[in-house]
């Protein structure tokens, strides 16, 4: 059982609180489409709850999630999977889809490793979104660290490939904030750059512009892999749901985060 590690500090502990909260930003999902990728926020949910609210509104979320997240802490496998048991939320334990989890670990040959995972909030802070969007949702959960573009190709076709092989609808979500602590005016440009290569669902394009541009997105990993895999899957179409920053709830636009919520389809 993989514990919560920012439980009341990211998003509410008690189970009432916390659903009345993701209810709150999900919204109207009446206009929910088939989706291959969601690209979402993994801040505070003060900061960023909202946008990825929007982002899960907008796509319907089946039975299984794979869910791409950075690795913040540095522990653990540069590409670290866990492929049994279960993560645990105020709202309820979420289980791992094994036999897909089985078949990207063979195929991408990742890491099982649960140190990674053990203190990362980066996919955790998605999953009160899943289960409130489906309460039998079952997941894949990857930890990223630094790859190179290549391994993030490689880890998108092995994604795909295992996806093909277990049939049925498989929803990949990335976990990424964009811009970090800079003045507003400064992450709407760059962030603007990284979201337009991830409009095109060109990924090589979207890790060269974040690497030149120097822009400080955390999920440049994650994002990236999940769009290798959007591709390799049929995807054709993607569309920003909404944008902003941290400064649009705190007042400090000198020093924002970005986020952004993308839906690939």
């Amino acid at each position: 059982m993989r514990e919560p590690a920012v439980s009341g500090r990211f998003y509410p502990s008690e189970p009432r609180t916390l659903r009345e909260s993701v209810v709150s930003y999900l919204g109207d999902c009446s206009r929910e489409r088939e989706a291959i990728v969601v690209v979402a926020p993994h801040a505070g949910y003060v900061y960023s709850g909202a946008i990825a609210g929007a982002a899960y509104a907008a796509a319907r979320v089946p039975e299984t999630v794979v869910v791409l997240g950075p690795n913040h802490t540095g522990a653990g496998a540069r590409a670290a999977i866990i492929t049994a048991g279960r993560f645990r939320t105020p709202s309820g334990d979420i289980a791992i889809d094994e036999r897909l989890a089985g078949l990207v670990r063979e195929k991408a040959d990742l890491t099982e490793d649960t140190r990674a995972h053990a203190r990362e909030h980066g996919i955790e802070v998605h999953l009160p979104f899943l289960w409130e969007r489906r309460a039998e949702v079952r997941i894949v959960p990857i930890c990223l660290g630094g790859l190179a573009y290549e391994d993030c190709a490689r880890l998108g076709k092995a994604i795909a490939d295992a996806v093909r092989a277990v049939g049925g609808r498989v929803l990949i979500v990335s976990s990424t904030d964009m811009s970090h602590y800079v003045p507003a005016t400064v992450a709407a440009r760059l962030d603007g750059l990284a979201i337009d290569r991830a409009l095109s669902l060109d990924a090589p394009g979207l890790y060269e512009t974040v690497t030149r541009h120097d822009i400080s997105m955390c999920g440049l990993v994650p994002t990236t892999v999940a769009l290798e895999a959007a591709r390799d899957l049929g995807a054709s179409d993607a569309e920003l749901v909404r944008y902003g920053n941290s400064g649009d709830v705190n007042g400090d636009v000198d020093h924002v985060v970005g986020y952004a919520g993308l839906v690939v389809s």
